[in-house]
């Protein structure tokens, strides 16, 4: 199997990584490693891998990476691997994947597998695939402006912090799109292929991971205080039945060219550009899950 690492991450999930990789290779397991050098490195490896015709090419790393590997397995018979090791590690809290290193090399020695589902993103830069959600303004405008050491030094506090400060600074553009031909506007938007946000806090209960198909979550009242009252909401699981918020499923987002530039993020990555639309993956991706 090849193993796709953002030396990035640092030293403390480097060692994690090390572990599991000790565990698999004492089990008989042949395992190559390939460090990421760029956005984007890590579709290229994971491509070429299920180009070769490598059975698993597993991802190192938090959302962010694993979206990029899974970019590069769309279309192939490749399974995608996961060691999570990133901040918040929605996706593997959605398939409840273990964080401990004798399961996580246990799961990828086993290799049984569930499907991955994932969306794509069109933008005026090109497409984009994700894997767990892509948000639109206030959401978007906290990744962006989330400083890099910041996030590296307090994790899901970081995000806290950026989201008190953009809750105040944040000018809240509205947002015109249209879920499978029906008309909405909102403060701020999140499409959705999972339960899950921010780690293991409910934000659509009727997602489903595994299959196509999306639930959209319209934040419609803008302002500091609605945005307070949704990130008080949400450790406590009530983010759903929020006063404003509103989940409406659907399998394909259209978005307004009248919206102009939103700051939008991918799993937790600042995303470039204007997003025209999201539709569904042609294809699920086999995800290992032990």
């Amino acid at each position: 199997m090849l193993v796709v690492f953002n030396p990035v991450a640092g030293r403390r999930r480097a060692a994690s990584l090390w572990r599991v990789l000790d565990l698999l290779v004492v089990n008989g397991v042949r395992v190559e490693v390939a460090e990421t050098q760029h956005a984007g490195h890590a579709t290229s490896l994971a491509r070429a891998a299920a180009q070769a015709g490598l059975d698993m090419v597993v991802a190192a790393g938090g959302d962010g990476t694993i979206a990029e590997v899974a970019n590069g397995l769309l279309g192939s018979k490749t399974a995608l691997g996961i060691i999570p090791l990133g901040t918040a590690n929605v996706l593997a809290k959605e398939y409840r994947l273990s964080t401990s290193p004798r399961a996580i090399a246990n799961a990828l020695a086993y290799r049984r597998t569930k499907p991955l589902w994932p969306g794509l993103a069109r933008l005026d830069r090109g497409q984009h695939v994700f894997v767990q959600m892509i948000g639109l303004g206030f959401d978007g405008a906290v990744v962006h402006g989330l400083p890099p050491l910041l996030k590296r030094m307090i994790g899901r506090g970081a995000y806290v912090w950026q989201s008190l400060w953009e809750s105040v600074a944040y000018q809240f553009p509205g947002v015109r799109l249209s879920v499978d031909g029906h008309d909405y506007e909102a403060a701020s938007v999140v499409v959705s292929k999972g339960r899950l946000y921010g780690g293991p806090y409910l934000l659509a209960p009727n997602a489903a991971p595994t299959a196509p198909g999306f639930q959209v979550a319209l934040f419609e009242h803008p302002g500091t205080f609605p945005a307070l009252l949704a990130g008080a909401a949400l450790p406590l699981g009530l983010l759903p039945r929020c006063p404003g918020v509103r989940v409406v499923a659907g399998t394909q987002i259209d978005f307004s060219s009248s919206n102009g530039p939103i700051m939008t993020q991918s799993d937790g990555d600042a995303l470039p550009g204007i997003l025209a639309s999201v539709g569904n993956a042609a294809n699920p991706i086999p995800l290992v899950v032990g």
